[in-house]
């Protein structure tokens, strides 16, 4: 990822993740904390093939074409999805704090199994890895599948 002035000091972008190979994402994932739940509308980013010359490209055509963040109503308990180019609200999924298929400890889940007939299969668990940015992973039938991200706006 790239580095700030310090070589602890890490700065943590939507750009940065893009850029950043699957090994060192799950990394970053693995040592960050669950974090608040979010709350709001929330900008979305695909990292599907991360750290490779097409992640940046993929990324754009997902958010021009297919999904652009997540919608979590104030209660915090749900959400929906905006997708397609108009950004319609839909795909919904109960959002709770749970343990992480990875590793065991605290994320956020967002579980579409009782919410959503064609997505009914995904399972998704977000933490914090920089103020107002979640990590994302994707899971699939229980198979991890790929990376997002959802920024906070404010």
């Amino acid at each position: 990822m790239a580095s700030t002035t310090g070589a602890a000091e890490q700065v943590v972008t939507e750009d940065a993740l893009l850029a950043t190979p699957n090994r060192e994402l799950d990394a970053l994932f693995r040592r960050s904390p669950a974090g608040p739940i979010p709350i709001g509308v929330l900008d979305g980013v695909a990292v599907l093939f991360p750290g490779s010359r097409v992640s940046r490209v993929v990324a754009g055509l997902v958010r021009a074409l297919a999904w652009q963040g997540k919608v979590v109503e104030p209660d915090g308990t749900w959400l929906r999805n905006r997708i397609t180019p108009l950004r319609i609200r839909a795909v919904a999924a109960l959002v709770r704090p749970s343990a992480s298929l990875v590793d065991r400890r605290p994320c956020i889940v967002l579980d579409y199994s009782a919410t959503s007939l064609i997505a009914r299969g995904v399972r998704d668990e977000i933490r914090l890895v920089a103020p107002r940015l979640y990590l994302g992973v994707i899971w699939l039938f229980g198979r991890r599948v790929g990376w997002f991200t959802l920024r906070e706006r404010g």
